[in-house]
């Protein structure tokens, strides 16, 4: 799996975008409507920055600011690192580990294409477990 191209693990169907003008209140609706743990910001076709769950943990309630008036731009990780498609699943999981975050938005010929998650890491390892502990259960 650590081999595979991004493009094949990326999660396209929760690739959510908003406006560096929406409100943390939106995009927090938009997330938890998708069940995504992050927005990436895009203007004009171009990804200008990301917005997490975590930043609005620390970056607006934290800080007592409102969730309703307060605007992504002003709360959201301007100019992420990105990976292009073709890179390696694993790299993309390197680069997460070493900076300390868990979407990697990314991007091709400057749009965003996609997202990568350390949760993405998980799901096949538990998908496999539960499939052996229902067979192992089957056998009981």
């Amino acid at each position: 799996m650590f081999d595979q191209p991004i493009k094949s693990v990326m999660e396209k169907k929760k690739f959510l975008t908003a406006s560096p003008q929406a409100t943390v209140a939106n995009a927090a609706r938009l997330m938890a409507s998708k069940n995504a743990g992050a927005v990436l910001v895009v203007e004009d076709d171009r990804l200008v920055g990301i917005f997490t769950e975590r930043d609005v943990v620390f970056r607006v309630v934290a800080l007592g600011l409102d969730a309703k008036t307060t605007q992504l731009l002003e709360v959201m990780t301007t100019a992420p690192k990105t990976l292009g498609p073709s890179k390696s699943y694993g790299h993309a999981l390197l680069l997460m580990q070493e900076n300390g975050f868990r979407h990697l938005p990314v991007v091709e010929n400057g749009r965003a294409v996609g997202i990568i998650s350390s949760r993405n890491a998980m799901d096949p390892d538990l998908e496999e477990f539960v499939s052996d502990e229902r067979r192992r259960e089957h056998y009981r």
